[in-house]
């Protein structure tokens, strides 16, 4: 069995790895300092269990599992974490175990034989609850993610979303209305293909043909408001976004 060990402590990491590698047939594929770079790696490795860490800067372990689970098939998730407040929503997420720190090498064999055959239940349902604070999406084949924080607007056409953000642009194929459901409280909609967040708005314009658009203050990208949403949107923004 190939794991994937994920803490942004070192020494948590270095103990972790001896205390798997004393466990008959695993084999730790990789280590990862952060949720984002253990989402590229099991997305590459395609690990069968990961022992991922809860608490970690930026991307945690919670939103981590979320991604992870998209692959086919998915790998099972172990939590490991110092904190012990963290285990009901651990379960709530579905994880197949949850281990405290340190962890013992008897709790932690326990944990990888259960993990050795989860079901798609337990699978299925990791931070189905938990608001999303990056999205995946893949750029030239390979995985990437953007942070929530960083995306200036969703624009919709066809059947795919382009998400713009500070770095460039992404596709995603997720419906706008999805989106909307799930992250309304931080974007606005201008137009029936487009959510935009205030955050990111440098104000109200007109475009050449005299339609309202948004412009922003960092990327030159105009978007059109339509005349059913633009009360909403000036409201919005008056109200300080």
């Amino acid at each position: 069995m190939k794991l994937l060990i994920v803490d942004d402590e070192p020494l948590a990491r270095d103990r972790l790895r001896r205390l798997a590698e004393e466990i008959p047939e695993c084999e730790v594929a990789a280590e990862a300092a952060d949720g984002a770079a253990a989402v590229r790696m099991a997305e590459r490795l395609q690990p069968d269990i990961v022992l991922l860490d809860v608490r970690m800067p930026g991307m945690d372990g919670i939103e981590a599992a979320r991604h992870m689970v998209g692959a086919e098939p998915p790998p099972a998730i172990i939590f490991t974490t110092a904190y012990g407040d963290h285990a009901l929503e651990a379960f709530e997420a579905r994880a197949v175990d949850y281990l405290v720190k340190p962890v013992r090498a008897e709790r932690l064999s326990q944990a990888v034989d259960r993990a050795q055959r989860p079901t798609r239940a337990q699978l299925g349902g990791v931070g189905a609850d938990a608001p999303r604070q990056h999205l995946c999406a893949r750029l030239g084949g390979e995985l990437h993610l953007v942070a929530l924080d960083q995306v200036h607007f969703f624009h919709a056409e066809h059947k795919y979303v382009t998400v713009r953000h500070t770095e460039g642009e992404v596709l995603l194929e997720e419906s706008l209305k999805a989106l909307e459901e799930e992250f309304g409280d931080r974007f606005m909609r201008v137009h029936r293909n487009a959510l935009v967040a205030p955050a990111w708005v440098g104000g109200l314009g007109r475009t050449p043909e005299g339609r309202p658009c948004i412009w922003f203050h960092d990327i030159p990208e105009r978007i059109e408001v339509s005349r059913r949403h633009l009360p909403g949107v000036r409201q919005r923004l008056r109200a300080g976004r």
